[in-house]
């Protein structure tokens, strides 16, 4: 049976910590700022560490199961 491929798209957008989450840039942060408060501003800088729920999903998509 062939090698499992790693999806390439997910790949660039989520990166596996040592402990085995997930994590990923935030939603929301590409344009129409100025709807948005500046506390939503500063909170959405940074990476987020992904929700339990859809981890497994990830990293299957990943090849790291």
């Amino acid at each position: 049976m062939p090698k499992m491929k790693t999806h390439r798209a997910s790949a660039k957008r989520f990166k596996k910590t040592a402990k085995g989450g997930f994590k990923s840039a935030s939603a929301f942060t590409s344009h129409r700022f100025h709807g948005k408060t500046k506390k939503q501003r500063r909170q959405l800088r940074g990476t987020r560490m992904m929700n339990k729920t859809t981890i497994k999903k990830y990293a299957k998509m990943l090849s790291t199961l």
